[in-house]
């Protein structure tokens, strides 16, 4: 069946989906969330090899693709989505639904599960941000560096890359967009994107909405190193572990059942993130790191591990799938792997 975009006024904002209805009678709802500098466009392959009887919906999140620009309050950790996800289903008359979440999405379905686990059938997480946010934190429980989260928020991003973004750069110069989507977003020793989708993927990524109450966020400076810690509007602050903090998803009794996938050659979210600037103050790249004791690299894997171990506590099942060679995009690097293992998650689900 053709895939369909559309917008749909729910009670929050319009929200662009793009939709694959069922073929008969509907058997299974899935919501597809995707992460940060993307938008459901990504999702197609993905939709288009599902089977006939799951109704789909990938929506493009506040701040991205072509919903409505309502600017978000970081304040709110990932909230001001997850709200916005529940007002969607509520647009779609969908009870409930099997949530699938990539990169920052995954941290979104996550709070999807802690305001209203009943509408939420299974979670599969794609290379999940760490349930303690991005920066800033140590340890296998998200314990903060420093008193004021020092190294995560919207002061941590390129400050080169966001003017890009907002001037529409489709170039494949060093640091534009579409160079930072083939470096990073994919691993690209294995994997070489399709032209023509990944000009699709670069025209996604250029309709991020930039600026303080959207991409990346403001920020304030810090008497810590590297001396920038959160603000308080926008992405990157909203999911400083400041105010993003989903441990207690462990907790829910019981959590819903977990597909967790990720690729070994992630190189945006692991226990060695190229995107944390305690790790590149490690590299030597980022100069005065204070040393390990003080700001180690951030331990995302382990995080997230610890948390879904909890959870089994309560009676949570939870899988982690590793894809060998495979980075940031499993879905789209390794679709037949990725494919069979999810629709198995879905059948037991």
């Amino acid at each position: 069946m053709t895939l369909n975009s559309r917008t749909l006024q729910t009670s929050r904002l319009k929200t662009a989906v793009l939709e694959r209805p069922a073929t008969g009678e509907a058997k299974r709802r899935l919501l597809l969330v995707h992460g940060n500098v993307s938008d459901g466009e990504f999702f197609r392959d993905l939709i288009e090899g599902l089977p006939d009887d799951i109704h789909v919906v990938a929506p493009d999140l506040r701040g991205y693709g072509d919903s409505e620009a309502k600017p978000i309050d970081a304040t709110r950790g990932l909230k001001d989505w997850s709200d916005d996800l529940l007002a969607l289903l509520d647009a779609l008359e969908w009870k409930d639904a099997h949530l699938l979440g990539w990169s920052m999405g995954g941290g979104v379905v996550m709070q999807v599960a802690l305001s209203a686990s009943e509408r939420v059938k299974s979670l599969t997480l794609v290379a999940p941000v760490s349930p303690y946010g991005f920066g800033g934190t140590h340890g296998a429980d998200g314990t903060p560096n420093t008193p004021d989260f020092a190294g995560s928020g919207g002061g941590t991003v390129n400050a080169a890359f966001v003017p890009l973004i907002t001037a529409g750069d489709r170039s494949d110069a060093p640091g534009s967009p579409r160079d930072v989507m083939r470096k990073f977003y994919f691993n690209a020793a294995q994997f070489q994107p399709d032209p023509q989708k990944e000009e699709a993927w670069v025209s996604s990524m250029l309709k991020t909405r930039t600026g303080n109450g959207f991409y990346p966020g403001d920020m304030t400076t810090s008497e810590h190193w590297p001396n920038v810690a959160p603000g308080i509007a926008g992405v990157a602050n909203a999911f400083s572990s400041k105010y993003m903090n989903l441990s207690a998803f462990a907790e829910l009794t019981p959590p819903p059942p977990v597909l967790w996938v990720r690729g070994d050659a992630d190189a945006i979210v692991g226990d060695t993130s190229l995107f944390d600037l305690a790790q590149l103050g490690a590299l030597g790249a980022v100069p005065g790191w204070p040393g390990a004791d003080v700001c180690p690299p951030q331990p995302m894997i382990t995080q997230m591990r610890t948390v879904l171990e909890r959870g089994e506590v309560n009676g949570g099942r939870w899988r982690e799938l590793v894809l060998l060679g495979v980075g940031h995009s499993p879905f789209i690097e390794a679709p037949d792997e990725f494919g069979a293992a999810f629709l198995k998650h879905l059948n037991q689900s």
